[in-house]
């Protein structure tokens, strides 16, 4: 039998959105922070957020995340989210 070779490139696929504006700065500003639920992801959003909160002045606002790395996040945490804060950061963790 001979051997197929694929080529797994190809053109992504437009969704309909953009990415955010950059912000002009992050002094002062609220963080959300939000963890997909595995080993030591929270652990690196807790570093993350102080070093932001000492070197940028930023609160953490929200701090939550799912319990479930395979479940999609709670819609109200999400709405949450996205009214309170100015800005979030996600991690990955294992």
């Amino acid at each position: 039998m001979p051997l197929e070779l694929l080529d797994p490139t190809g053109e992504p696929t437009p969704t309909g959105f953009t990415a955010a504006p950059r912000l002009a700065t992050l002094d002062g500003l609220k963080i959300g922070l939000f963890s997909n639920g595995k080993v030591n992801a929270e652990k690196l959003l807790r570093f993350t957020g102080e070093v932001f909160e000492r070197e940028a002045g930023c609160t953490i606002s929200i701090d939550s995340g799912k319990r479930n790395a395979s479940r999609i996040a709670d819609p109200q945490v999400l709405e949450r989210i996205a009214n309170d804060v100015d800005f979030l950061i996600t991690a990955v963790g294992d």
